[in-house]
């Protein structure tokens, strides 16, 4: 069992001694020779020489400092590094917390708490309906957070929303960071949507496994092929859902699944987009420089000009800002 962390407070600042700057970022993680090394980067924007190999792949492992295209190296900005690593570590505390909720069964214990002694519901039945939207998502995101090997799931549209995207994220992140295995069935309509595009790939380099069905699919939810979520009308989903633990129910539904899988093709890799040469040297830029004036300059090319482009590959790159965007373009291929 992980034993629960103190909270960040507990640690305090570390006292500054005779001018000389102290550790800053021990509580997010970072130990002293990784601080060092990106200290140095971010005065000198360059390589260090003789720096350890072991320091070097924890600070590009704990992603506060990138590859350049040329091969260097390349510290994330002040803010965008705190941001990073406190996700990182609210993430690994998460995970904590789940496994210590898993192992010391506290959700059965609680629940057989509000149970009256020989009632005749007592323990939960083999299918429970559960009905309403809100219902439906209580429960999956309850199933999902028991999740302790397998995740199964299908999506007979195919197009996500940027709102069930945003829903689904935290989810999605939280089983892969588990190590849980994670099968998603879309239908083929994913395919002409740029936003789930972006999503699905996103999980893909995270770890999950997807697959596009050129046929009809049904939807459900699997966790563990122990316990299986499937909706109480196919055709009006918002209606509510059916919760299922009895293994021969599970295991059908688990058969089907296995029945859309072989029959589905892999997520086509991304190709190379349509760009034109002078968006593609933007994209560099923005993997390289911090301003936007810099970039303009280097492409000896006015402000006002260089911004229009940044913002249309923003757009079609759903990013949230240029660094996220220059990554993303990075991931895919595109410089």
């Amino acid at each position: 069992m992980s034993p629960a962390r103190d909270p960040p407070y507990r640690y305090g600042v570390v006292a500054m001694r005779a001018g000389e700057a102290s550790p800053a970022l021990g509580f997010l993680g970072v130990a002293e020779p990784e601080e060092q090394l990106y200290r140095a980067l971010l005065r000198d924007r360059e390589d260090v020489d003789g720096h350890d190999p072991d320091v070097l792949a924890r600070v590009l492992e704990l992603g506060i400092v990138v590859r350049t295209p040329a091969g260097g190296l390349r510290p994330l900005s002040p803010k965008r590094t705190v941001e990073r690593l406190i996700e990182r570590q609210v993430g690994e505390f998460q995970d904590d917390l789940q496994e210590t909720a898993l192992h010391t069964g506290v959700v059965e214990q609680l629940s057989a708490a509000s149970e009256s002694p020989g009632s005749p519901d007592q323990g939960d039945p083999a299918v429970r309906q559960i009905e309403g939207l809100e219902a439906v998502r209580s429960a999956i995101d309850e199933v999902t957070f028991f999740a302790r090997t397998e995740n199964l799931t299908t999506n007979p549209v195919g197009v996500l929303t940027p709102e069930s995207i945003e829903i689904s994220r935290p989810i999605d992140l939280r089983i892969l960071r588990r190590g849980v295995r994670m099968r998603t069935l879309m239908a083929s309509a994913c395919l002409q949507d740029e936003t789930t595009l972006a999503y699905l790939r996103e999980l893909v380099a995270r770890g999950a496994e997807i697959r596009i069905s050129p046929h009809p699919i049904e939807r459900m939810i699997i966790c563990d092929r122990a316990v299986a979520l499937t909706p109480i009308d196919p055709h009006n989903t918002a209606r509510g859902a059916l919760l299922t633990r009895e293994p021969g129910l599970v295991s059908t539904v688990v058969s089907l699944f296995e029945r859309m899988w072989a029959a589905s093709q892999d997520l086509p890799e991304e190709t190379l987009p349509s760009l034109t040469e002078i968006e593609r040297q933007i994209l560099r830029t923005l993997y390289r420089v911090d301003k936007d004036e810099t970039g303009a300059r280097q492409l000896n090319m006015a402000l006002r000009t260089y911004r229009k482009y940044v913002a249309r590959l923003l757009t079609r790159l759903d990013a949230d800002n240029r660094f996220q965007a220059a990554l993303r373009a990075r991931e895919r291929g595109w410089i």
